[in-house]
């Protein structure tokens, strides 16, 4: 049974930016070993709140209630002092250090610190090498040394900001064992996820946030799927591409393919890091899924064949042409289009406004031309539904949902030929989600061959013609729709058997 002291308390938070509300009097209460879940849609205030608690952000109004203490705000030394650790969505690990460098740094050496840190890592059956250079780490690996350096500052409070975004089903279960070791410690979990198998599975209590107020609040089990997502979009609306919305949604280029017979993409005995002897081929107007587990060499390969990495051995062909020694820059120009997995360090200029990133693949040099960047970030506007306040804002502000729709709306502008995604639906929320595959799907109707990398094996089964399911390096086999499901798909990553 919980212990019925709250570890934090939240009362009537408040919090205004430029004069908007976005967050309007929120409680919120977290006990010892609780997992508490918080939902709402991208927008919705999870984030400012959650920053205010860890100290990053400073309240309007409203107190926080720790150990019996009440604070007007925190500053971030002193959250942490109070035990509260936040593990971003995105982790903000140094990644030129080692594992153990990022998990110790700014702690006192003392001669019983890796003692500690040993003690801690068996309690969460942890087996990361303490050597290994933190740049060199999966996400899910990167996770888990957010959670031990949260841990050895003996956090009792734990925010985990959408922890299995990229998260294979076999990594997402790894970390659910964790989270209840956590538990067993007595540390209360904050889990904020739009997943809600994945919600229903791990959280007793949850709290569902809607335009910057608490709409629904209490134990797990008291609420339907369908009383969670109307809580968060109010008013059923169809999630489909208006004709409208596609009209404004049109490639802006008159490249694309038509219809052939040859392939926009063919990979022939591609070897690189992560990978070895891979040979497929995607036609115009296809969605190509590509599964695997976390280490199977999925992103590995969407980066070498963008010419991020280079190649150990075989070919790369672009509508016949051979590009395997093509610079990345010549690639894109031949219409080579890649949405990275990491939208806030590898895709997006976070503190550039929402027009320049939306140009930033095809803008004519440096020269910033307003009236045009403003007039493709409208016609995004209108096609996506991007919220935003003014063009010229910074794409920071936005929220995580809303980024992800000025990416794709980057690299729709450029016009590609192939749109290779990785995790396009990361940490965004239901609608948006929604919103996505719309979009990848009206994208193929216009003759872009699609290569699309998901963590989420759901999602492939009503988008994509078939799946790659890769497995150590090289791919297990393929399964075209309508076979594909989650239990073949699993079965093929981990090396037992084709379809």
């Amino acid at each position: 049974m919980l212990n019925a002291t709250p570890l934090l308390q939240v009362h009537q938070i408040r919090k205004q930016y430029s004069g908007v509300s976005v967050l309007k009097g929120i409680d919120f209460t977290l006990l010892p070993g609780q997992v508490h879940a918080l939902m709402g849609g991208n927008g919705a205030g999870k984030s400012t709140l959650m920053k205010i608690i860890a100290g990053v952000e400073t309240p309007d109004g409203g107190e926080l209630e720790l150990h019996g203490r009440r604070y007007d705000r925190l500053k971030p030394a002193q959250a942490h002092e109070l035990g509260i650790y936040l593990v971003p969505q995105e982790p903000m690990l140094f990644p030129n250090l080692t594992v153990q460098e990022n998990i110790l740094f700014r702690l006192p050496r003392t001669g019983s610190l890796l003692a500690k840190l040993a003690e801690k890592m068996q309690q969460l059956d942890c087996t990361i090498s303490l050597s290994a250079a933190a740049n060199t780490l999966e996400v899910a690996d990167q996770q888990m040394v957010e959670i031990l350096r949260g841990l050895m500052h003996e956090a009792k409070i734990l925010i985990l900001d959408e922890p299995t975004a990229s998260l294979t089903p076999g990594e997402t279960a790894r970390l659910f064992r964790q989270i209840s070791a956590l538990q067993a410690l007595g540390v209360g979990i904050i889990f904020i996820s739009h997943k809600l198998p994945e919600i229903h599975q791990i959280a007793s209590h949850i709290s569902v946030m809607r335009d910057g107020a608490v709409v629904l609040q209490g134990e797990t089990l008291a609420f339907t799927d369908h009383e969670l997502i109307t809580a968060m979009t109010p008013g059923s609306r169809e999630h489909t591409l208006s004709d409208t919305q596609k009209l404004w949604l049109s490639l802006p280029g008159n490249r694309r393919t038509q219809p052939q017979d040859f392939p926009v993409l063919r990979v022939d005995g591609l070897t690189g890091e992560g990978f070895i002897d891979l040979n497929f081929e995607i036609y115009a107007g296809e969605i190509v899924g590509l599964a695997g587990l976390v280490g199977s060499g999925r992103t590995e390969l969407a980066e070498t064949l963008y010419g991020l990495r280079p190649p150990r051995g075989g070919r790369v062909f672009l509508e016949n042409a051979d590009i395997t020694e093509n610079s990345t820059k010549s690639r894109l120009d031949r219409g080579l289009v890649y949405l990275p997995e990491d939208r806030q360090v590898s895709g997006l200029f976070l503190d550039a406004p929402i027009r320049w990133n939306t140009v930033a693949l095809n803008a004519p040099g440096l020269w910033l031309q307003p009236k045009r960047e403003a007039a493709v970030v409208e016609r995004y506007h209108r096609a996506l539904g991007i919220k935003l306040h003014d063009v010229d804002q910074a794409v920071r502000t936005l929220s995580g949902g809303n980024q992800q729709k000025v990416l794709l709306a980057r690299c729709l502008e450029a016009n590609p030929l192939l749109l290779i995604v990785d995790e396009p639906t990361r940490g965004v929320d239901v609608a948006a989600r929604a919103d996505i595959y719309q979009l990848i799907k009206s994208v193929a109707q216009q003759n872009v061959a699609v290569l699309m990398i998901s963590s989420d094996l759901d999602e492939f089964a009503p988008l994509v013609d078939r799946v790659l399911v890769m497995h150590q390096g090289e791919i297990g086999g393929e399964i075209r729709s309508p076979a594909i499901s989650v239990d073949r798909m699993m079965n093929m990553a981990f090396g037992e058997g084709k379809p």
